[in-house]
């Protein structure tokens, strides 16, 4: 079994439980996810199933956040999982002196990790070295956050502010929630987030673990097609014999390709090197090439063979 599974995973769980209980319900050891949440958080886990897990690279990289971040209150870990460390009521702090912060931290800005985080350093995971006693300096990363937009506001001595968060790949919500209580000079952590999307799912589409597993157990369980996940990629369409050649590991130059499918990331094609998706001329999904420039031509070399011809 091949394809995609968009789960909503619950609170309570890491993403590798999750993992996990998929590998049981199907009975298959291939199975890879997208975009480690935290236990606490919940929401969009993105699963992939057998050669599936190949593909989780080439998945869309933007993500979605629904955040909730209590003021007043600064933890270990950044979020309420962790020991409390200053605690000091704010109850007059306006949405309005809030709101006035939020524009710094969209854009392309400097984030270092939370201390409890599964970034690596020596070799050994962040959250490894912190329950181990071990003081660790880690280096600020360049993130961008597309949008940031008010949700919310809850008033009171440890007022909650709900955001609507968009972000790239490797963005920390919890150390947004960090760093806004720090600019305020109140302290702020993070106190409940959702994945509203992640690598082109979204959590309406979503199925959680019960429903999954009621699904598999009624032979009604259909994983989403490489496809329908690689959808925001360009189509090149090969010909039956250019198509076998490919399949082979044999580069292809894009003089040989019967259709180009136009979508609305189509001009990526003409950016190099770009990565694509190959069909079949039947529409059969082959693999991934990224397009190299050559001479007066541009090829089509193989990074990942989905579907191998005979």
């Amino acid at each position: 079994m091949n394809g995609f599974i968009n789960l909503n995973k619950p609170a309570g769980f890491t993403s590798h439980d999750c993992v996990a209980k998929v590998r049981r319900f199907l009975n298959t050891k291939r199975v890879g996810h997208a975009g480690t949440l935290d236990p606490a958080a919940t929401g969009v886990l993105p699963i992939a199933l057998g050669r599936a897990t190949r593909l989780l690279q080439y998945l869309r990289q933007d993500k979605a956040y629904q955040a909730t971040i209590r003021l007043g209150i600064t933890t270990a870990t950044d979020d309420l999982e962790g020991e409390i460390l200053t605690r000091q009521a704010v109850s007059d702090l306006t949405l309005e002196s809030v709101r006035a912060q939020l524009p710094q931290f969209e854009g392309v800005i400097q984030q270092v990790p939370p201390n409890y985080s599964a970034i690596q350093v020596q070799g050994k995971r962040l959250y490894d070295l912190a329950r181990s006693g071990q003081s660790i300096e880690v280096a600020a990363r360049s993130v961008e956050v597309h949008k940031i937009e008010v949700l919310n506001w809850r008033s009171g001595d440890f007022p909650e502010l709900e955001l609507a968060i968009v972000c790239g790949p490797g963005t920390y919500i919890r150390a947004i929630a960090r760093d806004l209580g720090a600019v305020l000079q109140t302290g702020a952590t993070l106190a409940a987030l959702i994945r509203t999307e992640s690598s082109g799912f979204v959590l309406s589409d979503s199925v959680t673990i019960e429903e999954l597993a009621t699904q598999i157990q009624a032979g009604q369980f259909s994983p989403t097609s490489p496809e329908v996940a690689l959808s925001h990629l360009p189509i090149v369409t090969l010909s039956a014999e250019t198509a076998q050649r490919w399949c082979w590991g044999q580069k292809v130059a894009t003089d040989e390709v019967l259709i180009n499918l136009t979508n609305q990331h189509s001009a990526a094609r003409f950016s190099h090197p770009s990565i694509v998706q190959i069909r079949h001329e039947d529409d059969r999904f082959l693999g991934i090439a990224q397009q190299v420039e050559s001479f007066d031509n541009i090829l089509l070399v193989p990074q990942m063979v989905f579907e191998p011809m005979q």
